[in-house]
Parts: structure tokens; sequence; C-alpha cells
């Protein structure tokens, strides 16, 4: 099913559902939301992990600001509930994310992820689902929040680039990091082709990370974020030592 929300106007259209996708569904007890921009390579990565029974739940719903992102396409040929809310036709920041947390909320989501999700969330939404709330951002953080990472680690020297999980919080990619992978910088690099084994490299710890949050091996204690009852770095679990 196919949901187009517009400041106000629910537009409600049938979209198909493959019978081994509503089987498969009925026996998964924990349930993802997607929030995504473009075209859902970071969604299809999740998707796979999910058919193949990786990924510790099932993806309910995927949600755009955008019209035409391919990710909602890949939603729907996979037979999941989509739904599009156009951040253009709105006027403030508040509406739309007012909206957006009532779209999510019924699905009942046990993790929001956000996949490419090219808008700066409210504190209000934040706080609505905090601690279900989790990011992919390309650099390796507390490295290069915000836009531009490849081009700012090059022009910086670095001999590495990566990406971090975290959760999110009001302060712009500075939620509790989940987990962290490397890769090389090479000499000849430009932001594009730094960008692209970036992008492989998220694809593989997503995944991983989105399973730690369904299979409660994530959990906190006193504020403090922790895996498998022990402390995660502050900067996050390493790739190569993540089990």
């Amino acid at each position: 099913m196919h949901w187009a929300y517009r400041a106000g106007d629910w537009v409600r259209s049938l979209t198909p559902r493959s019978e081994s996708n509503s089987a498969r569904a009925s026996g998964v007890t924990k349930r993802v939301a997607v929030l995504l921009s473009g075209r859902g390579s970071n969604f299809q990565s999740l998707l796979t992990a999910s058919l193949e029974g990786s990924l510790g739940g099932e993806i309910s719903l995927v949600v755009s600001n955008r019209p035409g992102a391919g990710g909602l396409t890949i939603a729907q040929h996979a037979g999941i509930e989509t739904a599009l809310i156009d951040h253009q036709r709105y006027t403030t920041r508040e509406a739309f994310d007012q909206d957006l947390g009532g779209v999510v909320d019924s699905a009942q989501p046990d993790l929001i992820v956000l996949a490419g999700f090219m808008r700066i969330l409210t504190s209000e939404f934040v706080a609505r689902f905090a601690g279900r709330l989790m990011n992919i951002h390309p650099s390796l953080l507390p490295l290069y929040p915000g836009l531009h990472t490849h081009q700012r680690a090059l022009d910086n020297g670095d001999s590495h680039a990566g990406a971090t999980v975290h959760y999110v919080t009001g302060e712009l990619d500075g939620g509790p990091p989940v987990l962290q992978a490397r890769v090389p910088v090479n000499s000849g690099d430009n932001p594009d082709t730094l960008a692209g084994r970036v992008l492989e490299i998220e694809h593989r710890i997503y995944p991983v990370a989105v399973n730690w949050h369904l299979t409660d091996r994530l959990t906190w204690q006193d504020g403090n974020l922790l895996k498998d009852g022990l402390p995660v770095p502050p900067s996050g679990e390493l790739w190569e030592d993540a089990s």
C-alpha cells in the first residue's frame, strides 16, 4: 500500500504485495521503518538482510520526502508499505515533522532507520523516538559531521575515511556511535572515488548495527550505550573487531 501525504490530505493507492512477503511478515516480531530521500542503496542492503533472515526483523514501512525517490520503487516492488510526504508542501519544518511522526507511529516500529534521509529532524521528532532512531554517516565520527565529508577528509590529508552508524540525538551527527568501519584513502582519490568505497562499507555495517538493536544486544544504562552488557567505545565498535 502506498500513501501520499500532502499537508493534511491523505491519498491512498494499492501497490502489489507478494504472498511470500506477507507470509514471511507474519512470523516476524520486530518492525523497522525506513526514512529515505533518494535511490535507496542503504535501504536495499537492509532489505536484502531482512529477506536473508539476518536483520532481526522486517521492514514494515518506507517513507520518503521526495517524489520519485528510487527507494520507494524498491519498497513497492518488495511489497512493503510506502508513504510520500513531500516536504515542499509544508511551510514549517515542525509541521512536516509532526505529520512524519504520525505516519511513522502508525507502523509501530521498534526502530526508525535513516537511510539517506536528507532532512534535519526537529528536536521534537528526535525526542518522540529517542533511543530507536538510527543513522549512518559517511565519516569517522566525531570527524566531519554534516556535509562534504569526503572532500574534507581529502583536504586534511587523512590516511583513512569511513562510515559510522549512530543513534540520533538533537546534535547533528552527534549521537552515540554504534559501529564504525574504515577504508584507506588512496593516492589519486577524489571525492567520488572515495565516496564509492565508503558506500560499499556502509552497506556492510548498517544491517549489522540494526540487527544489534533488534536483537537487544544494544542497551542503555545510566545514559550510556552498552553492547552485550559492556560499554560501547566512544567512536563505536570497530568493524574488524565487531561480532
